[in-house]
């Protein structure tokens, strides 16, 4: 996406940031199921994780947070749990529709689909690349505008919170698979002179109480 002026001049009076929040882990992120629209309840460890993610991002100090979350119950009780008061339950917040691979693995599609990842091939039946990027460019435009006062945490999934990073910093939305979500992990994006830029990044209770969750590839 190219900026554009109003976009930088839009940008250039922002002061606030935006917080990514994932969810913490469910039975199926723990063993590599690709959920989208599956409403998978969090685990006792996921609900753990979101407690101590509510601690880490009370550490940012967010100036009146507008708390926008996915209709999941997954997110909705992380945000619950993480200490947060959702402003509005958003369905542009949900995770990739995955199509015939919701529930699958990457090892299980890969067998009839080699090399397949959700940022490089299609998922059949469910949402493309220029799908997810089309609305992770929706939720953007919406957020930019309440940034000049306040900050705005959207809780949501991996692979979407993969996305809303990767075309915060005009990037293709294939380049989110550099990019870690860890469960219950946050990430801030934020400016420097006009620019936007990710202020820290995959930022998780895992990395001060044991050893990294894999996120599903």
């Amino acid at each position: 996406m190219t900026t554009t002026s109003s976009d930088t001049a839009q940008s250039s009076g922002s002061s606030g940031r935006v917080v990514l929040l994932r969810h913490g882990q469910t039975e199926w992120a723990a063993t590599g199921r690709h959920t989208g629209a599956t409403d998978v309840p969090l685990t006792e460890v996921g609900e753990q994780q979101a407690v101590s993610a509510g601690e880490l991002v009370g550490e940012l100090q967010l100036r009146s947070p507008l708390v926008i979350c996915s209709p999941r119950t997954r997110a909705l009780r992380t945000a619950a749990l993480a200490g947060l008061a959702v402003d509005r339950e958003w369905d542009a917040l949900s995770e990739w529709d995955y199509g015939d691979y919701e529930g699958l693995t990457t090892p299980e599609i890969r067998e009839t689909v080699a090399h397949w990842t959700v940022w490089t091939h299609p998922c059949p039946g469910g949402e493309s690349i220029d799908d997810i990027s089309t609305r992770a460019d929706l939720v953007l435009s919406v957020v930019l505008p309440a940034l000049a006062d306040r900050d705005v945490v959207l809780v949501g999934h991996g692979h979407f919170s993969r996305a809303l990073l990767t075309r915060w910093l005009e990037l293709p939305i294939s380049e989110g698979k550099r990019f870690a979500m860890s469960p219950a992990a946050y990430s801030v994006l934020g400016f420097e002179h006009s620019y936007r830029q990710v202020v820290v990044h995959n930022i998780h209770p895992s990395v001060r109480t044991g050893p990294e969750e894999k996120a599903v590839p």
